[in-house]
């Protein structure tokens, strides 16, 4: 039996997609019974049910002798739940079609938020300041990647507005005010701590919140089966081996950068050291593509493609808020949540955190 939807609904698609593209507007009349019988190849029984059903959604209406014609709320509609009603059903067409493949929901919910990651890294340039939108700035985080996709879910009328740009570039977005909160885990060598060293140099004088996200595991991230028999950071100067970097001001960046140092490693002699990447998502996905050998970041990200994990480290993330922000409505609430058994398991069964200290704040001054 066919999956493909009844060709009147195909028709009511069809009309309700022209009225979102503003190809037909309040007032305009649609084409006769008989032209549409004509350019679909139909009866015009088949018209006739599309219009009815387009009538019933008050799209359409008739007008004896006249033709049919689009309301006022049909344009109206189209600002806001007709466009939300198209989405849904291009969406439906993408998952009849991976169902149809042998995928799981839950793989391809993991493949949508993955491909989120990237498309997020387009949002560097800060918007207005909208009403309800909270702006985060700094490293990329798998978890907190999620927690965008339900932000609106578990706050209502509030949405997390995400830019991927490294740990420094998140503090600098900060001082300069171009965002709510940032993200950050930047460790220091001269002080074996996180963040808050980079916090008082990037944000003097200011009182700031470090709200503690998650510790997150952070290692070798290989192809699933580890064919190339890696070990440790060692192997990363074996030329057969292709390695895929992260960008400069990154955290994953500076931590290897001083690891590398410290064991006494040349990262000129690493083969692939200036391939860099904005997220551990990109990362794990080169690897996965079979364009690289081994890179650095979270096991999450080896976890949500099936591949291989060497532990390295364990890092603390923190969401780094001036005082003066934490009035912010959203920033309370999430601060809040983040406490709560429902955060921690939440960040729990995205895999490779550990949440004992997650939604911790401690000051710095």
């Amino acid at each position: 039996m066919s999956d493909e939807k009844p060709l009147y609904l195909q028709i009511v698609d069809w009309v309700r997609q022209e009225i979102s593209e503003y190809k037909l507007s309040p007032g305009q009349r649609l084409p006769s019974i008989r032209q549409m019988t004509i350019y679909w190849n139909c009866t015009p029984g088949t018209i006739q049910r599309a219009y009815a059903e387009l009538a019933g959604q008050g799209l359409v209406t008739s007008r004896p002798g006249q033709g049919t014609y689009i309301t006022q709320g049909g344009r109206s509609q189209s600002q806001g739940s007709l466009r939300r009603a198209l989405l849904v059903h291009r969406a439906d067409a993408f998952l009849l079609e991976t169902l149809t493949a042998g995928y799981q929901p839950v793989e391809i919910e993991n493949a949508v938020r993955l491909a989120l990651d990237h498309w997020r890294i387009l949002e560097q340039s800060p918007e207005p300041i909208e009403e309800g939108i909270l702006r985060f700035a700094g490293s990329h985080d798998p978890a907190l990647t999620w927690l965008a996709g339900h932000f609106p879910e578990i706050f209502p009328h509030y949405r997390l507005q995400l830019g991927f740009n490294g740990s420094l570039g998140g503090l600098i977005a900060l001082a300069e005010g171009k965002a709510d909160f940032a993200g950050s885990h930047l460790w220091d060598k001269e002080t074996d701590t996180y963040n808050s060293p980079f916090v008082r140099r990037l944000l003097p004088g200011r009182r700031v919140a470090l709200l503690t996200f998650a510790h997150r595991r952070l290692g070798l991230i290989l192809p699933s089966g580890n064919p190339a028999n890696v070990r440790g950071l060692k192997d990363l100067m074996r030329p057969e081996l292709v390695f895929i970097n992260r960008q400069p001001g990154s955290g994953t960046r500076v931590w290897l950068d001083a690891a590398l140092k410290r064991e006494g490693y040349d990262s000129n002699e690493i083969n692939g050291y200036a391939n860099e990447m904005v997220t551990h998502t990109e990362v794990a996905a080169e690897i996965a593509e079979g364009s690289a050998d081994v890179g650095v970041g979270l096991q999450s990200a080896a976890l949500s493609f099936g591949l291989d994990y060497i532990h390295l480290v364990d890092e603390r993330y923190d969401l780094v808020i001036p005082a003066e922000n934490l009035k912010i409505t959203s920033l309370q609430r999430l601060a809040d949540w983040l406490s709560s058994p429902e955060a921690h398991q939440a960040i729990n069964n995205i895999g490779g955190y550990d949440v004992l200290e997650t939604g911790r704040i401690t000051w710095v001054e």
